[in-house]
């Protein structure tokens, strides 16, 4: 395993560095069960939602109900509790926590992804939809990490998540339903990774390095238990939870593309370039990675170690 990981991470820096790293002078989907959306789709999508370029992957509560009882189409709860109080009925749990090897800064192994989503009943061909309290947090750190591991453009959240769900007065299950065992298989995808070593070497023409933190963070001020504090060097700051809006019944909604990619457009964070989001965990930076995606973002490179690894780092340098 640990020769497996040390080939993709090789592959990984080799592409980055190709992508955005030195230059010279030069300058620089269908998936079955409605995973890529179709024309003739396009109104089971949130009407918050249709002018995403990849409006897809985002699904309303209709969309759900409607797709609650097709067998290619699994839906998961990453919430961190409140699952056993009342889940959309026929979804599975899965806490979003599992996904992270904390000791090494970085997502768990190809092994381990592949065990984990295995077992709460996912194949290959499913269709995976996934809520968590509202905000997607929690969902879109889930979503990076299917993607990365291959299952690309068959993922989608609920916009508003269970808030959405409940605000709708749908139905709630306290049931956990029995899933057998999936085919789900992982294959990391190095083109949707960034490592430290990788962001040493950015060529800035070509990259932003994007600080979806806190402002005190960024600055800072707000150490968050790291021993440098700061940001790295000419990364740009937009918080991941100024995507996030309140509509008419209080339910967080990511909010309209247009506004979306204004603010994105003002930091500089152009669509032509290579975006490295990061923040402590990359959980707040997979939030961004599926905002960038719907806005329709081609190339997208979270630092799955982020500032917990670069912080801490006796290697690396911060400002303020």
């Amino acid at each position: 395993m640990k020769m497996k990981l040390a080939l993709v991470a090789l592959t990984a820096l080799t592409l980055v560095t190709a992508a955005c790293g030195n230059k010279g002078d030069s300058d620089s989907k269908n998936a079955s069960a409605g995973a890529s959306a179709k024309p003739e789709q396009s109104a089971q999508v949130s009407k918050a939602s249709d002018t995403y370029e990849n409006a897809q992957l985002l699904a309303d509560v209709k969309w759900v109900e409607d797709h609650a009882k097709d067998g290619k189409v699994k839906i998961v709860d990453v919430r961190a509790k409140g699952y056993e109080q009342g889940h959309i009925p026929g979804a599975v749990s899965l806490n979003s926590g599992l996904l992270k090897d904390a000791k090494n800064n970085t997502i768990v192994t190809v092994d381990k992804f592949q065990e984990i989503f295995q077992n709460a009943g996912v194949n290959s061909d499913t269709t995976i939809v996934l809520y968590d309290e509202g905000n997607s947090l929690n969902s879109g750190r889930v979503f990076y990490g299917l993607e990365y591991y291959g299952h690309k453009d068959k993922v989608k959240v609920l916009n508003g998540g269970y808030a959405a769900w409940t605000a709708a007065s749908k139905d709630v299950s306290t049931e956990a339903p029995a899933a057998a065992k999936g085919n789900f298989t992982a294959k990391a995808n190095p083109d949707l990774i960034t490592t430290k070593d990788q962001i040493k070497k950015l060529d800035l023409q070509a990259c932003v390095l994007l600080d979806v933190r806190s402002s005190k963070e960024y600055t800072g001020e707000d150490l968050r238990g790291n021993q440098k504090g700061g940001h790295i060097d000419k990364a740009v700051n937009k918080e991941w939870s100024d995507a996030i809006e309140q509509n008419a019944d209080g339910v967080p909604v990511f909010k309209k593309a247009k506004d979306l990619q204004a603010a994105f457009s003002d930091l500089g964070v152009d669509k032509n370039k290579t975006v490295v989001p990061y923040c402590q965990t990359n959980v707040r930076g997979a939030h961004t990675y599926l905002t960038l995606r719907l806005l329709g973002y081609k190339d997208v490179r979270p630092y799955e170690g982020s500032f917990a690894e670069w912080g801490n780092a006796s290697d690396t340098e911060v400002v303020k």
